[in-house]
């Protein structure tokens, strides 16, 4: 999914200057975009003050949304460089088409997993026959600097493991969870689960200490580590946690998001992610002016432009260990 904002804005993500080192409980709401026609989405990653979870750079929630008579999701072909993107929905479909060729269909409980790699662009847009609702995520995974320049390609998986306790059901999107793990490649140690609660459970979900973690509420609204977390927000975890209790009274729907503190420094700015204002700056032109970022076919309208650099440059900041 692309980054529609037209005053696009620098997010310096990265380092171990943005790390909690111990378990708390940051409640994080989220800022209000317009995605394209008629989605609207909360933007919880990046926010103010919290610019990554492990490799975890970017978190769209939109919906449920009722498109009986809309569009829905048409999101222009657009760029992508130096990041995975997660499609991941609850109600609805969205259509995939990428320059490499690729067209999917990602339903509920799918992974549409795209690795950007050095350059790729796609499109997202609801079918022209779709359901009602429409409701999920998108969210991006910065790749380490070792494999940013991998070569693009897509991944669809249908059928995805899960771990299952009293009242507690939880799919495995990306990494390790309790000793199962999704078949999507991953470049960096993380973990992304779509977690259902059902009414009255109680429940302590696993986790790797050396990990840091946010849970995503996607509906309902369920207590996490004692902290009611409403739907369409996001509660930051930090470090150091064995364990993660969970708790609701009705149904519930969560994600979580976690992984090993990604240590680069890194720039973020619109589609791209990079590591200099110079190499964001040739991504922008090279996808203006040149074939770099290839073609998105049987799209029906033009792809998107890019917005204008900021008038300075872009530096990213932080620590490294």
């Amino acid at each position: 999914m692309s980054n529609l904002d037209r005053q696009a804005t620098l997010s310096v993500c990265g380092g171990r200057g943005f790390v909690v080192a111990e378990p708390v409980r940051e409640l994080l709401s989220p800022r209000h975009v317009k995605l394209g026609e008629s989605t609207e989405v909360r933007r919880l990653l990046p926010n103010l003050g919290r610019r990554m979870v492990g490799a975890w750079a970017f978190v769209d929630h939109y919906g449920p949304d009722d498109i009986a008579d809309e569009s829905g999701m048409q999101v222009p072909p657009h760029p992508h460089m130096g990041l995975q993107t997660v499609s991941w929905l609850h109600d609805g479909e969205v259509l995939h088409r990428d320059s490499l060729g690729s067209l999917q269909t990602v339903r509920p409980r799918e992974l549409g997993l795209m690795t950007s790699g050095r350059a790729i662009s796609h499109s997202e847009e609801s079918p022209r026959a779709h359901a009602r609702f429409l409701h999920g995520a998108q969210l991006w995974v910065a790749l380490p600097d070792a494999h940013r320049n991998v070569d693009p390609h897509f991944q669809h998986h249908a059928d995805l493991p899960v771990v299952t306790a009293p009242g507690l059901t939880a799919t495995v999107i990306l990494g390790t969870l309790d000793g199962t793990t999704s078949p999507g490649t991953t470049y960096t140690p993380l973990v992304g689960a779509d977690l259902t609660l059902t009414p009255g459970t109680d429940a302590r979900l696993p986790l790797d200490p050396d990990f840091e973690y946010a849970v995503l509420a996607m509906s309902g609204e369920a207590k996490v580590d004692g902290v009611p977390v409403p739907a369409g927000s996001m509660l930051y975890l930090g470090c150091g946690r064995t364990e993660l209790p969970l708790h609701t009274d009705s149904e519930a729907g969560l994600m979580l998001l976690g992984g090993e503190p990604f240590e680069e420094e890194i720039v973020m700015w619109w589609n791209f992610i990079g590591r200099s204002h110079e190499e964001i700056e040739a991504a922008r032109k090279d996808w203006m002016e040149t074939p770099r970022f290839g073609d998105v076919t049987g799209y029906a309208g033009t792809r998107l432009p890019a917005p204008a650099l900021p008038p300075v440059a872009l530096k990213p900041r932080g620590r490294v260990r």
